[in-house]
């Protein structure tokens, strides 16, 4: 969508936790939410989550707030999570057997079909249903099953491969869990859980914490 590519991507990481939050309110029966109570509840000011919002069209009233089901709705459009993805995951390891074991993906649209490993020992068993197969048939099956996400829960030494055959087999974005830096075509969008990185990240906080920020 054009209007998305002009929003900057401070902006929509921050969708997400707008999502999380209305849907708890819709859970809680709650229909209607100012930007003051939304702020107070996602950490950042009333000012922001407007602005945030405008990027999008006029959601809310003055004097009203935002209609909670509809804004939750309209999030949920922006972030693509109206409709279904087809994933694989590319290592069934204890990290990749944790990722299809969490149902809240499947919930939110992302279809996971099959895990793929190199081990002998794993090809043929199932996580909640989920075949663990060769993957040498990996190529093949994200062809023949309209495959459009791919996951990455190899080592680092394996990760750039599997890399090349989502490239190759037409996959259109790669959520990357392996501590490496993958080369792919410019048209392939990464998305990079450095799992390390985060930790450390935590540990410098932990020891400088007169230089935490909050964004």
């Amino acid at each position: 969508m054009e209007r998305e590519n002009r929003v900057s991507i401070t902006v929509i990481r921050r969708l997400p936790k707008y999502y999380r939050y209305l849907g708890d309110l819709l859970r809680k029966g709650i229909n209607r939410i100012s930007s003051q109570e939304l702020s107070k509840m996602t950490g950042f000011t009333a000012s922001q989550i407007r602005q945030d919002l405008n990027n999008f069209g006029g959601f809310g009233q003055q004097g009203y707030g935002y209609n909670v089901e509809e804004l939750h709705d309209q999030l949920g459009k922006i972030l693509g999570l109206d409709r279904v993805y087809n994933t694989v995951i590319a290592g069934a390891g204890n990290l990749g057997q944790a990722v299809a074991n969490y149902k809240g993906f499947q919930d939110a649209g992302f279809k996971i079909l099959a895990l793929f490993d190199k081990n002998p020992k794993l090809i043929g068993l199932k996580i909640r249903d989920i075949e663990i197969r060769d993957v040498d048939e990996l190529e093949k099956y994200i062809k023949e099953n309209n495959v459009e996400i791919g996951i990455i829960t190899t080592p680092k030494e394996s990760a750039q491969d599997v890399a090349d055959i989502y490239s190759r087999s037409g996959i259109k974005g790669i959520w990357n869990f392996a501590p490496a830096d993958l080369r792919v075509d410019d048209e392939m969008i990464v998305e990079n859980v450095h799992l390390n990185e985060s930790l450390f990240t935590l540990s410098y906080f932990l020891n400088n914490k007169s230089d935490y920020i909050r964004d």
